[in-house]
């Protein structure tokens, strides 16, 4: 396998083989709609609005240009392969995996089930414990926002979230020491016509 993919998974701090990167890229590949001309014409206009908001491109794709799906595709297999089990969550957060369950149940954590099993996006943990403020920043989120929309949302730069002058992620808004409500503010417009 290439030396070149093994250093830039590396350097993104995945721990998986080229092979197996490349084999969650072609799961991701697989469960995805086949191309589709113009991806927006999936969702309601809500829904359409809402995903572009977090940061993705469902401009319609021209034959010559299969980079947005390659993008999403791969996009998808990194945050499921950067996503902790309940075992890795509860470990991170010396908690039992019960209490991982019970904060999912509650909405203090987010996650997904993947094949029958909880994923929970890195991004909401931070050192031993989870990002400051999440509690916050989660009540806030609509209840019928997938955690994929919350994970996207939560990674993607926001005009309104300036630190050091620049616009910043809410993750790193938090990890500043940013006030968890203006967070809160933007995540509960996640899924309203803006």
């Amino acid at each position: 396998m290439s030396p070149a993919l093994e250093t830039v998974l590396a350097k993104a701090g995945l721990q998986v083989t080229p092979d197996e990167f490349l084999s969650l890229v072609s799961d991701a590949a697989k469960r995805l709609a086949p191309p589709h001309p113009d991806p927006a014409s999936y969702f309601t206009p809500d829904q359409a609005e809402a995903l572009t908001d977090v940061g993705l491109d469902l401009t319609p794709a021209r034959p010559q240009d299969a980079k947005p799906r390659a993008r999403t595709v791969v996009a998808h297999a990194v945050l499921r392969d950067s996503a902790l089990t309940v075992a890795e969550a509860a470990r991170q957060l010396q908690v039992d995996t019960s209490r991982i369950r019970h904060r999912l149940g509650v909405g203090r954590l987010v996650g997904w089930k993947d094949k029958g099993s909880w994923r929970l996006p890195a991004w909401q943990f931070a050192g031993g414990g989870v990002l400051p403020g999440l509690e916050t920043v989660l009540s806030a989120v609509p209840v019928d926002q997938p955690a994929l929309v919350v994970a996207a949302f939560m990674t993607t730069a926001q005009e309104d979230l300036l630190v050091d002058g620049k616009p910043a992620t809410p993750r790193e808004w938090l990890l500043a020491g940013g006030d968890p409500r203006r967070v809160a503010d933007l995540a509960a417009m996640l899924g309203t016509p803006v």
